[in-house]
């Protein structure tokens, strides 16, 4: 599971680095586009997925 988490992850900080449309336009993604801006939105999800690496990468060694 944690491994899923991990790669889940590695796609929000692709996505934020990627400015792929097809994950900003998403329904879910599109809240954060509208509150904070697509930027804004890029650097929440990359703050998000750097987030979510290490919460799998610490569950899974600790």
């Amino acid at each position: 599971m944690s491994i899923l988490a991990f790669l889940a992850g590695v796609m929000c900080i692709a996505a934020a680095i990627g400015d792929w449309d097809w994950f900003f336009e998403n329904m879910r993604a599109s809240l954060f586009v509208r509150l904070f801006g697509r930027d804004g939105a890029r650097v929440f999800y990359a703050l998000l997925g750097a987030f979510i690496m290490f919460v799998a990468a610490f569950t899974r060694w600790a």
